[in-house]
């Protein structure tokens, strides 16, 4: 199983403690230090939809040029993301089963625990 992510942000520490505490193993992948190849994000776009990958509510995204912001399909999402990782919604977990993007205990607990 890998975890995506940024280290700093506070979702993906509770995720990481969230993992640790149900003695979950992982790879954590850190966007920052590592990036993410489009491959990757156009995969879990094609699984799941960019809607669910891009994080519009976040600082990353509103400081986006208002061209950037508009008319955004598969392409462009993927585009921007691998462009600024901080645009992908944090965590993103791949596991045997599948993908799971953001962080919910319940979710987590039913797919995980």
């Amino acid at each position: 199983m890998t975890l995506y992510g940024i280290p700093g942000c506070d979702t993906m520490k509770k995720a990481r403690v969230w993992l640790d505490a149900h003695g979950v193993e992982y790879a954590f992948h850190d966007y920052k230090k590592q990036g993410i190849d489009l491959a990757r994000l156009q995969g879990w776009a094609d699984k799941i939809g960019w809607e669910m990958l891009l994080n519009k509510r976040g600082t990353t995204f509103r400081k986006l040029d208002d061209a950037d912001k508009a008319d955004i399909d598969t392409a462009k999402a993927v585009k921007l993301m691998a462009a600024n990782p901080s645009l992908i919604k944090r965590p993103v977990v791949e596991h045997t089963r599948g993908l799971i993007v953001g962080f919910d205990s319940d979710e987590w607990e039913k797919t995980l625990g």
